[in-house]
Protein backbone atom coordinates (compact mmCIF):
# COMPACT_ATOMS: atom_id res chain seq x y z
CA UNK A 1 0.00 0.00 0.00
CA UNK A 2 1.03 3.60 -0.55
CA UNK A 3 3.06 5.32 2.17
CA UNK A 4 2.47 9.04 2.76
CA UNK A 5 4.17 11.65 4.94
CA UNK A 6 2.54 15.08 5.38
CA UNK A 7 4.11 18.21 6.82
CA UNK A 8 3.93 22.01 6.57
CA UNK A 9 5.83 23.59 3.69
CA UNK A 10 8.05 25.62 6.06
CA UNK A 11 8.71 25.29 9.78
CA UNK A 12 10.49 28.31 11.29
CA UNK A 13 11.51 28.50 14.95
CA UNK A 14 13.66 30.89 16.93
CA UNK A 15 13.66 33.90 19.25
CA UNK A 16 12.21 37.09 17.79
CA UNK A 17 10.85 35.48 14.60
CA UNK A 18 7.42 37.15 14.85
CA UNK A 19 8.99 40.53 14.16
CA UNK A 20 10.22 39.08 10.85
CA UNK A 21 6.79 37.81 9.78
CA UNK A 22 6.61 40.21 6.82
CA UNK A 23 9.70 38.56 5.33
CA UNK A 24 8.54 35.03 6.13
CA UNK A 25 5.14 35.28 4.43
CA UNK A 26 6.13 37.53 1.52
CA UNK A 27 5.59 34.75 -1.04
CA UNK A 28 1.92 34.34 -0.05
CA UNK A 29 -0.58 36.87 -1.39
CA UNK A 30 -2.90 38.90 0.87
CA UNK A 31 -5.06 40.45 2.14
CA UNK A 32 -4.47 38.40 5.28
CA UNK A 33 -7.13 37.60 7.87
CA UNK A 34 -5.40 37.34 11.26
CA UNK A 35 -7.49 35.20 13.62
CA UNK A 36 -6.09 35.99 17.05
CA UNK A 37 -6.66 34.81 20.58
CA UNK A 38 -7.43 37.47 23.18
CA UNK A 39 -3.88 37.50 24.63
CA UNK A 40 -2.31 37.54 21.17
CA UNK A 41 -4.53 40.42 20.04
CA UNK A 42 -3.55 42.45 23.08
CA UNK A 43 0.19 41.77 23.15
CA UNK A 44 1.26 40.71 19.64
CA UNK A 45 -0.85 42.73 17.20
CA UNK A 46 1.56 45.66 17.51
CA UNK A 47 4.59 43.47 16.71
CA UNK A 48 2.88 42.18 13.57
CA UNK A 49 1.91 45.70 12.49
CA UNK A 50 5.47 46.89 13.08
CA UNK A 51 6.81 44.15 10.80
CA UNK A 52 4.52 45.38 8.00
CA UNK A 53 5.23 49.12 8.42
CA UNK A 54 7.09 49.33 5.10
CA UNK A 55 4.56 47.13 3.31
CA UNK A 56 1.37 48.02 1.44
CA UNK A 57 -0.25 44.65 2.17
CA UNK A 58 -3.64 44.64 3.89
CA UNK A 59 -3.98 43.10 7.36
CA UNK A 60 -7.40 42.28 8.81
CA UNK A 61 -7.43 41.46 12.53
CA UNK A 62 -10.30 39.53 14.11
CA UNK A 63 -10.50 38.17 17.67
CA UNK A 64 -11.24 34.48 18.18
CA UNK A 65 -14.26 33.91 20.42
CA UNK A 66 -12.73 31.10 22.49
CA UNK A 67 -14.04 27.78 21.16
CA UNK A 68 -13.43 26.08 17.82
CA UNK A 69 -17.05 25.54 16.83
CA UNK A 70 -18.51 25.33 13.36
CA UNK A 71 -20.49 28.51 14.10
CA UNK A 72 -17.29 30.40 14.95
CA UNK A 73 -15.61 29.13 11.80
CA UNK A 74 -18.53 30.24 9.63
CA UNK A 75 -18.56 33.67 11.32
CA UNK A 76 -14.91 34.14 10.43
CA UNK A 77 -15.55 32.94 6.88
CA UNK A 78 -17.90 35.89 6.50
CA UNK A 79 -15.18 38.26 7.73
CA UNK A 80 -12.80 36.64 5.24
CA UNK A 81 -15.24 37.17 2.35
CA UNK A 82 -16.20 40.72 3.33
CA UNK A 83 -12.54 41.78 3.24
CA UNK A 84 -11.64 39.84 0.06
CA UNK A 85 -8.93 37.95 1.93
CA UNK A 86 -6.70 35.36 0.27
CA UNK A 87 -4.92 33.85 3.26
CA UNK A 88 -5.79 33.19 6.92
CA UNK A 89 -3.22 33.47 9.73
CA UNK A 90 -3.93 31.94 13.13
CA UNK A 91 -2.14 33.49 16.11
CA UNK A 92 -2.70 31.91 19.51
CA UNK A 93 -3.28 28.54 21.13
CA UNK A 94 -4.42 25.29 19.57
CA UNK A 95 -8.11 26.16 19.34
CA UNK A 96 -7.35 29.50 17.70
CA UNK A 97 -5.15 27.75 15.14
CA UNK A 98 -7.72 25.00 14.52
CA UNK A 99 -10.33 27.70 13.92
CA UNK A 100 -8.07 29.44 11.42
CA UNK A 101 -7.52 26.10 9.70
CA UNK A 102 -11.28 25.61 9.68
CA UNK A 103 -11.67 28.87 7.78
CA UNK A 104 -9.01 27.71 5.32
CA UNK A 105 -10.90 24.42 4.93
CA UNK A 106 -14.07 26.18 3.77
CA UNK A 107 -12.37 28.95 1.78
CA UNK A 108 -9.79 26.74 0.06
CA UNK A 109 -7.00 29.16 0.91
CA UNK A 110 -3.50 28.90 2.44
CA UNK A 111 -3.22 29.00 6.23
CA UNK A 112 -0.29 30.14 8.38
CA UNK A 113 0.09 28.98 11.99
CA UNK A 114 1.70 31.16 14.63
CA UNK A 115 1.44 29.38 17.99
CA UNK A 116 1.89 31.46 21.14
CA UNK A 117 2.06 28.39 23.38
CA UNK A 118 3.54 24.93 22.85
CA UNK A 119 0.56 23.09 24.30
CA UNK A 120 -0.50 20.98 21.29
CA UNK A 121 0.64 19.85 17.86
CA UNK A 122 -2.23 21.71 16.17
CA UNK A 123 0.03 24.23 14.36
CA UNK A 124 1.45 21.79 11.80
CA UNK A 125 -1.47 19.54 10.93
CA UNK A 126 -4.11 19.67 8.20
CA UNK A 127 -6.75 18.75 10.77
CA UNK A 128 -9.14 21.11 12.52
CA UNK A 129 -10.66 19.64 15.69
CA UNK A 130 -14.13 21.09 16.31
CA UNK A 131 -16.23 21.19 19.46
CA UNK A 132 -19.83 21.95 20.36
CA UNK A 133 -20.78 25.17 22.15
CA UNK A 134 -20.65 23.05 25.35
CA UNK A 135 -16.97 22.14 24.69
CA UNK A 136 -17.60 18.52 23.69
CA UNK A 137 -15.63 16.97 20.81
CA UNK A 138 -17.62 17.41 17.57
CA UNK A 139 -15.42 15.82 14.89
CA UNK A 140 -12.50 16.72 12.62
CA UNK A 141 -12.24 18.77 9.45
CA UNK A 142 -9.52 17.40 7.15
CA UNK A 143 -7.84 20.08 5.04
CA UNK A 144 -6.44 19.27 1.60
CA UNK A 145 -2.99 20.49 2.65
CA UNK A 146 -0.96 21.43 5.69
CA UNK A 147 -0.20 24.99 6.74
CA UNK A 148 2.08 26.80 4.33
CA UNK A 149 4.16 28.16 7.19
CA UNK A 150 4.45 27.37 10.89
CA UNK A 151 6.15 30.33 12.55
CA UNK A 152 7.28 29.75 16.14
CA UNK A 153 8.77 32.61 18.15
CA UNK A 154 10.43 30.76 21.03
CA UNK A 155 10.72 33.95 23.11
CA UNK A 156 6.92 34.19 23.13
CA UNK A 157 6.61 30.50 24.05
CA UNK A 158 9.09 30.98 26.93
CA UNK A 159 6.93 33.77 28.39
CA UNK A 160 3.75 31.66 28.42
CA UNK A 161 2.46 29.92 31.55
CA UNK A 162 4.47 26.75 32.16
CA UNK A 163 1.33 24.60 32.40
CA UNK A 164 0.85 25.03 28.64
CA UNK A 165 4.31 23.66 27.88
CA UNK A 166 3.77 20.70 30.19
CA UNK A 167 0.39 19.99 28.59
CA UNK A 168 2.14 20.08 25.21
CA UNK A 169 4.55 17.45 26.47
CA UNK A 170 1.56 15.32 27.46
CA UNK A 171 0.15 15.57 23.95
CA UNK A 172 3.55 14.87 22.38
CA UNK A 173 4.06 11.92 24.72
CA UNK A 174 1.38 10.00 22.82
CA UNK A 175 2.98 10.42 19.39
CA UNK A 176 5.36 7.47 19.43
CA UNK A 177 3.02 5.02 21.15
CA UNK A 178 0.08 5.81 18.89
CA UNK A 179 2.39 5.61 15.86
CA UNK A 180 3.56 2.19 17.01
CA UNK A 181 -0.04 0.98 17.35
CA UNK A 182 -0.84 2.10 13.81
CA UNK A 183 2.31 0.53 12.37
CA UNK A 184 1.54 -2.75 14.14
CA UNK A 185 -2.07 -2.77 12.95
CA UNK A 186 -1.31 -1.55 9.41
CA UNK A 187 -3.90 1.19 9.85
CA UNK A 188 -4.03 4.17 7.50
CA UNK A 189 -2.76 7.54 8.70
CA UNK A 190 -4.62 10.84 8.29
CA UNK A 191 -3.31 11.44 4.78
CA UNK A 192 -4.48 8.23 3.20
CA UNK A 193 -1.47 5.96 3.42
CA UNK A 194 0.74 3.91 5.69
CA UNK A 195 3.47 5.32 7.90
CA UNK A 196 6.84 5.97 6.33
CA UNK A 197 10.13 5.10 8.00
CA UNK A 198 10.75 8.83 8.32
CA UNK A 199 7.45 9.61 10.07
CA UNK A 200 7.91 6.73 12.49
CA UNK A 201 11.48 7.87 13.25
CA UNK A 202 10.21 11.40 13.92
CA UNK A 203 7.66 9.99 16.37
CA UNK A 204 10.37 8.08 18.23
CA UNK A 205 12.64 11.14 18.26
CA UNK A 206 9.77 13.12 19.78
CA UNK A 207 9.57 10.67 22.69
CA UNK A 208 13.35 10.55 23.15
CA UNK A 209 13.58 14.37 23.38
CA UNK A 210 10.81 14.50 25.98
CA UNK A 211 12.45 11.89 28.18
CA UNK A 212 15.88 13.53 27.83
CA UNK A 213 15.00 17.25 27.96
CA UNK A 214 11.46 17.53 29.31
CA UNK A 215 12.22 18.34 32.95
CA UNK A 216 15.02 20.79 32.09
CA UNK A 217 12.76 22.46 29.53
CA UNK A 218 10.09 22.94 32.19
CA UNK A 219 12.67 24.45 34.54
CA UNK A 220 13.83 26.84 31.80
CA UNK A 221 10.26 27.90 31.10
CA UNK A 222 9.76 28.60 34.79
CA UNK A 223 12.61 31.13 34.44
CA UNK A 224 11.30 32.39 31.05
CA UNK A 225 14.62 31.33 29.54
CA UNK A 226 15.07 30.01 25.97
CA UNK A 227 17.50 27.22 26.80
CA UNK A 228 18.60 24.55 24.33
CA UNK A 229 16.39 22.05 26.12
CA UNK A 230 13.36 24.33 25.87
CA UNK A 231 13.98 24.88 22.15
CA UNK A 232 14.20 21.10 21.70
CA UNK A 233 10.93 20.47 23.54
CA UNK A 234 9.13 23.26 21.65
CA UNK A 235 10.14 21.51 18.42
CA UNK A 236 9.04 18.15 19.82
CA UNK A 237 5.67 19.49 21.03
CA UNK A 238 4.85 21.33 17.84
CA UNK A 239 6.67 19.87 14.83
CA UNK A 240 7.72 16.32 15.68
CA UNK A 241 4.43 15.54 17.39
CA UNK A 242 2.40 17.24 14.65
CA UNK A 243 4.03 15.49 11.73
CA UNK A 244 4.29 12.30 13.78
CA UNK A 245 0.60 12.00 14.63
CA UNK A 246 -0.71 13.03 11.24
CA UNK A 247 1.63 10.83 9.22
CA UNK A 248 1.33 7.82 11.55
CA UNK A 249 -2.11 8.09 13.12
CA UNK A 250 -3.85 8.23 16.49
CA UNK A 251 -5.03 5.37 18.69
CA UNK A 252 -6.16 4.74 22.27
CA UNK A 253 -4.58 7.79 23.96
CA UNK A 254 -6.50 10.35 21.92
CA UNK A 255 -9.65 8.23 22.04
CA UNK A 256 -9.52 8.55 25.83
CA UNK A 257 -9.04 12.31 25.53
CA UNK A 258 -11.95 12.75 23.14
CA UNK A 259 -14.20 10.67 25.38
CA UNK A 260 -13.23 12.57 28.53
CA UNK A 261 -14.40 15.85 26.98
CA UNK A 262 -17.93 14.45 27.47
CA UNK A 263 -17.46 14.70 31.26
CA UNK A 264 -18.07 18.27 32.54
CA UNK A 265 -15.71 17.71 35.47
CA UNK A 266 -12.81 17.35 33.00
CA UNK A 267 -13.42 20.61 31.14
CA UNK A 268 -10.84 22.55 33.15
CA UNK A 269 -8.08 20.12 32.18
CA UNK A 270 -5.97 20.83 29.11
CA UNK A 271 -5.89 18.62 26.03
CA UNK A 272 -2.40 17.25 26.71
CA UNK A 273 -3.12 16.58 30.37
CA UNK A 274 -5.96 14.23 29.43
CA UNK A 275 -3.95 12.72 26.57
CA UNK A 276 -1.06 11.92 28.94
CA UNK A 277 -3.38 9.85 31.13
CA UNK A 278 -4.66 8.21 27.94
CA UNK A 279 -1.08 7.22 27.04
CA UNK A 280 -0.75 5.19 30.23
CA UNK A 281 -4.17 3.65 29.64
CA UNK A 282 -3.00 2.64 26.16
CA UNK A 283 0.19 1.02 27.46
CA UNK A 284 -1.80 -0.90 30.07
CA UNK A 285 -4.37 -1.93 27.48
CA UNK A 286 -1.58 -3.19 25.21
CA UNK A 287 -0.02 -5.10 28.12
CA UNK A 288 3.31 -3.39 27.56
CA UNK A 289 6.38 -4.26 29.69
CA UNK A 290 6.43 -2.93 33.22
CA UNK A 291 9.62 -0.92 32.64
CA UNK A 292 8.04 0.95 29.71
CA UNK A 293 4.93 1.87 31.68
CA UNK A 294 7.08 2.88 34.64
CA UNK A 295 9.22 5.20 32.49
CA UNK A 296 6.14 7.01 31.21
CA UNK A 297 4.54 7.33 34.66
CA UNK A 298 7.84 8.56 36.10
CA UNK A 299 8.13 11.17 33.33
CA UNK A 300 4.58 12.37 33.95
CA UNK A 301 5.23 12.55 37.67
CA UNK A 302 8.46 14.52 37.15
CA UNK A 303 6.96 17.21 34.91
CA UNK A 304 3.53 17.37 36.56
CA UNK A 305 1.19 15.48 34.24
CA UNK A 306 -1.79 13.57 35.70
CA UNK A 307 -1.47 9.86 36.45
CA UNK A 308 -4.52 9.37 38.71
CA UNK A 309 -8.26 10.01 38.52
CA UNK A 310 -7.97 12.65 41.25
CA UNK A 311 -5.66 14.70 39.03
CA UNK A 312 -8.12 14.60 36.12
CA UNK A 313 -11.23 15.83 37.91
CA UNK A 314 -12.25 18.01 40.82
CA UNK A 315 -14.96 15.49 41.70
CA UNK A 316 -14.57 11.70 41.92
CA UNK A 317 -15.43 9.54 38.92
CA UNK A 318 -18.12 6.93 39.45
CA UNK A 319 -18.70 3.72 37.50
CA UNK A 320 -21.09 5.43 35.07
CA UNK A 321 -18.54 8.18 34.31
CA UNK A 322 -15.83 5.67 33.50
CA UNK A 323 -18.11 3.48 31.40
CA UNK A 324 -19.27 6.54 29.49
CA UNK A 325 -15.64 7.36 28.68
CA UNK A 326 -14.96 3.75 27.71
CA UNK A 327 -18.02 3.55 25.45
CA UNK A 328 -17.26 6.82 23.66
CA UNK A 329 -13.57 5.92 23.30
CA UNK A 330 -14.58 2.70 21.53
CA UNK A 331 -17.15 4.39 19.27
CA UNK A 332 -16.51 4.75 15.51
CA UNK A 333 -15.82 8.51 15.83
CA UNK A 334 -12.60 7.71 17.68
CA UNK A 335 -9.40 5.81 16.93
CA UNK A 336 -9.54 2.61 18.95
CA UNK A 337 -9.63 0.57 15.73
CA UNK A 338 -6.01 1.64 15.19
CA UNK A 339 -4.96 -0.72 17.95
CA UNK A 340 -3.62 -4.07 16.63
CA UNK A 341 -6.41 -6.04 18.39
CA UNK A 342 -10.13 -5.67 19.02
CA UNK A 343 -10.90 -3.40 21.97
CA UNK A 344 -14.09 -3.47 24.04
CA UNK A 345 -15.49 -0.92 26.48
CA UNK A 346 -14.89 -3.33 29.35
CA UNK A 347 -11.22 -3.61 28.41
CA UNK A 348 -10.89 0.19 28.38
CA UNK A 349 -12.68 0.51 31.72
CA UNK A 350 -10.35 -2.07 33.28
CA UNK A 351 -7.28 -0.33 31.80
CA UNK A 352 -8.36 3.04 33.22
CA UNK A 353 -8.87 1.56 36.69
CA UNK A 354 -5.49 -0.19 36.55
CA UNK A 355 -3.81 3.04 35.38
CA UNK A 356 -5.21 4.90 38.34
CA UNK A 357 -3.92 2.19 40.69
CA UNK A 358 -0.44 2.38 39.15
CA UNK A 359 -0.48 6.16 39.41
CA UNK A 360 -1.42 6.03 43.08
CA UNK A 361 1.53 3.72 43.76
CA UNK A 362 3.93 6.19 42.10
CA UNK A 363 2.40 9.16 43.87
Amino acid sequence: MTKVLASPSHYIQGPGELLRINKHIARIHGPYLFVMGNHAMHFLKGIIEESFLQSDRSLIFEKFNGECTKNEIHRLCEVFDNNHCKCVVGVGGGKTLDTAKGVAYFKGCPVISIPTIASTDAPTSAISVTYTEDHVFDGNLILPRNPEIVLVDSEIIAQAPVRYLVAGMGDALSTYFEARANVNSGHENFVGGLSTNSSYALAKLCYDILIRDGLKAKQSAEMNSCSKELENVIEANIYLSGVGFESNGLACAHSIYNAMTALPQCHNRYHGELVAFGVIVQLVLENRPEYEIAEVIQFCTNVGLPVTFAELSDTPFDYDDLMKVADIACSPINFMNSEPFDVTSTMVYDAMVQTNELGLKFR
